[in-house]
């Protein structure tokens, strides 16, 4: 185990992290609202504790740096920055428990959208936007952004070892040659649609910092808002705006990509795109005349629906009715692309639309195999067949998305609240959703549980965000073997 380098990466991240954290500062310093010491001090904290990593670990080595460092790195940096990332809202006092500040945190990161306060109103302006912002830093993903600023080492193998262990879906491709170049066009993209998004928010008359607060929430599809009521209040224009922007940012942005390069048959023809927009549709669609006696209008129903499919779909969290009071039908369909999830490459989460797509076929290939067991059928995505490895891969995912979830939720039942309710609440945590049925619905918050739930339900917001293998990483003695 290359340590030295893995300690590295940490003391550029916590370096950056206290550059960060400083546009809150000047909204504490300009509103004058007490908090302007909190990110100081915690500013002064990632700083001093990046500078001393930094001075420890500046003889690293990075040529000796493989998939068991990648994985470490990337879940120890998610957990040391939501550890770091959770001290403005303790400080300030905000937030009195400093796990509640840390479950805030990591459902912030990861993009989860969900919360332990009652009322986000009670916020300062500063804390409500390093609330929100650690959406969009978390939305594409913390050191595919470190990769796109800084460069570490001439070798770029580490770089392509962190994509893949933090990057969403079954298998990783680079964009570009080079890996920061990847980084770079990601960021680009990811960049040039938040502001698309801030802008068609400001044409709805939607005030400054409350657009760009949103706008950080849905790019990162993550949920947190600056209103207790989510979007409930806000117009129709603004609540399909949300909903056509978060189902943009629940694409692969390799579609995104390959339009930028003129592919047109290639982006359009993605069969992972096709599955995502027909099962956001359909559904759409189903809840739609579900719910048509409980609002005036077909469209009103319609936009109700359309809204907290691509919430929930996206994974993002936001919402403009109580969908806790719907039908159970409808509540079902939420839960089923609750889990399905958006598209691989997106900032969303859940299974992942390639993974489906992928078990889907691997499923018919099989059966077709039971009936001629001599005949060879490949596993055909895009007209390409796919590698046996990454079938197996994703076998063996869906397995521990399985096992994870059980195991959380038997952890979180051992307070007794009710089956739905523990149910939905581990399912809205780990595949980083917010809100969830029952005592955790749209208009709740997870402020009831005790603290060891809520550490419970933070570590499966990062082993839902970073797709379990990275943590678990962590825990595994041969990965922290030091023999290469």
């Amino acid at each position: 185990m290359n340590i030295k380098f893995v300690g590295h990466i940490l003391s550029y991240l916590l370096c950056i992290e206290a550059i960060l954290l400083t546009p809150s500062l000047a909204i504490a310093v300009y509103d004058g609202d007490g908090t302007s010491t909190a990110f100081i001090g915690s500013i002064s904290l990632c700083a001093i504790a990046g500078a001393a990593m930094y001075r420890l670990t500046k003889d690293y080595q990075s040529q000796r740096y493989y998939a068991q460092e990648g994985m470490i790195t990337v879940a120890l940096a998610w957990i040391v920055l939501s550890v770091f990332g959770a001290l403005p809202f303790w400080i300030s006092g905000q937030v009195p428990s400093y796990i509640d500040a840390f479950f805030e945190t990591v459902s912030g990161f990861t993009t989860t959208g969900a919360s332990v306060l009652p009322s986000v109103e009670d916020l300062s302006r500063s804390l409500l936007f390093w609330r929100s912002f650690t959406h969009w830093l978390g939305g594409m993903g913390i050191l595919v952004f470190m990769m796109a600023i800084v460069p570490l080492g001439r070798d770029a193998g580490y770089s392509l070892h962190i994509l893949r262990a933090e990057s969403p879906g079954p298998s990783v491709s680079k964009l570009t040659p080079r890996m920061g170049g990847t980084a770079r066009m990601l960021y680009l993209m990811y960049f040039i649609l938040s502001i698309l998004c801030l802008v068609f928010y400001l044409l709805g008359g939607m005030p400054l910092f409350e657009a760009v607060c949103h706008t950080f929430g849905t790019a990162g599809t993550g949920g947190f808002g600056v209103l207790n009521d989510s979007f409930m209040s806000y117009s129709p224009y603004l609540q399909w705006v949300t909903t056509i922007f978060m189902a943009l940012f629940g694409v692969n942005f390799t579609v995104y990509f390959f339009l930028i390069l003129k592919e047109y048959a290639t982006a359009l023809l993605d069969e992972e795109l096709h599955l995502y927009f027909g099962i956001m549709i359909v559904t759409s669609l189903l809840i739609t005349f579900d719910i048509r006696p409980m609002y005036d209008t077909f469209s009103e129903s319609f936009r109700h629906a359309a809204f907290q499919v691509s919430t929930v779909m996206t994974t993002t969290g936001y919402a403009t009715t109580d969908f806790d009071l719907w039908p159970e039908f409808s509540k079902m369909l939420l839960i089923l692309v609750m889990i399905v999830g958006a598209c691989a490459g997106s900032t969303g989460g859940g299974l992942k639309i390639a993974r489906v797509l992928l078990l889907l076929k691997t499923l018919r290939r099989n059966v077709l195999k039971s009936i001629r067991p001599r005949s060879v059928q490949a596993v055909l995505i895009n007209k390409r067949p796919m590698d046996e490895e990454v079938i197996e891969n994703t076998n063996a995912y869906l397995s521990a998305y399985c096992i994870t979830i059980l195991a959380c939720v038997i952890l979180v039942s051992i307070e007794g609240y009710p089956f739905e309710t523990n149910v939905t609440a581990v399912l809205a945590c780990f595949n980083n959703i917010g809100p969830g049925l029952q005592m955790v619905g749209p208009t709740c918050n997870f402020g009831f549980f005790d603290p060891f739930s809520k550490l419970v339900l933070s570590m499966a917001m990062l082993l839902g965000r970073l797709e379990i293998f990275p943590i678990l990483a962590i825990f595994s003695k041969r990965a922290w073997n030091r023999a290469l």
